[in-house]
């Protein structure tokens, strides 16, 4: 911590202030989980999703995990926090434990919990009204449907992706996977209007299943009158879409206005995607 910083918002079991163990298999391996969660005055937004989409995680690399305890917690922290920080970003790492060397699991390894609290990012504002430069990453994903959708803390290779550019000026890259078809954006999802259809790519064999995507993918309907359609996006597909638009849990909604040398307006369904999360992270 350099001079001047004031003490890191960081809980470890519940535990402010706590160390973690450099034992702990989340380091050693990246053995775990975690959750990025925006929340203000009314709580976390999307609440429900995050802990759905952690338990799932958890099922799939067999951690055991009390999501009623993690739930209470995570309540603690907003209580804890809220004078000095009333609005962020809460992140919450879920690893399988302390454990002995080798990658063998030992028997009766008790999950670490690690709760951050962070201010939101100072991305410009005109990201979310006028949209946001994008561009395609060479990094390509690999391959591994038995990970796929869950947010493992294996993230090696959106580091490397967003170390291809440097620009303050572009926000996101877009990733594909090994067949070339795009997947995500490095820490977003994409959608793409197309031919009157909203469309997402679909998350089978590599990428996060962002909770956001799954909120709207559920209430599209009710929001654009459009439902989405999950399916293989080739690279040839942004080329003729006539909107794009980028979310997450802790951003919302960014227009894409310009691909590469592409230029796309801020059409109507994402203006109304992006109204309607812009409420929801208010109410």
């Amino acid at each position: 911590m350099q001079a001047g910083e004031s003490e890191p918002l960081v809980w470890v079991n519940g535990v402010r202030g706590a160390a973690i163990d450099p034992r702990d298999r989340g380091l050693a391996f990246g053995d775990g989980l975690f959750e990025t969660m925006r929340y203000g005055s009314a709580g976390i937004a999307l609440l429900d999703y995050h802990m759905l989409r952690l338990a799932e995680g958890a099922s799939r690399l067999r951690i055991g995990l009390d999501v009623a305890v993690v739930r209470e917690e995570v309540a603690g922290v907003l209580a804890a926090i809220r004078a000095e920080l009333p609005e962020g970003v809460l992140k919450l790492v879920l690893t399988r434990g302390i454990g002995p060397r080798g990658y063998k699991v030992a028997p009766g390894l008790l999950p670490t919990r690690v709760l951050t609290a962070s201010p939101l990012p100072a991305n410009p504002p005109g990201w979310s009204s006028e949209g946001v430069s994008v561009r395609f990453c060479d990094m390509r994903m690999g391959a591994n449907p038995f990970l796929a959708g869950i947010k493992h803390l294996n993230r090696l290779e959106q580091v490397l992706a967003r170390l291809e550019w440097d620009d303050p000026g572009i926000a996101e890259g877009l990733l594909a996977d090994a067949r070339g078809r795009i997947v995500e954006g490095v820490s977003t999802n994409l959608f793409v209007v197309s031919g009157g259809r909203l469309l997402t790519p679909v998350i089978d064999s590599c990428g996060v299943a962002g909770v956001m995507r799954q909120y709207l993918i559920q209430n599209a309907q009710s929001i654009l009158g459009h439902s989405v359609e999950v399916t293989a996006c080739e690279r040839g597909m942004l080329a003729g879409a006539r909107e794009l638009f980028l979310c997450n849990s802790v951003v919302g909604i960014w227009p894409v206005s310009r691909l590469g040398e592409k230029t796309i307006p801020v059409g109507t369904m994402t203006r109304k995607v992006r109204d309607h999360v812009a409420r929801l992270f208010a109410a």
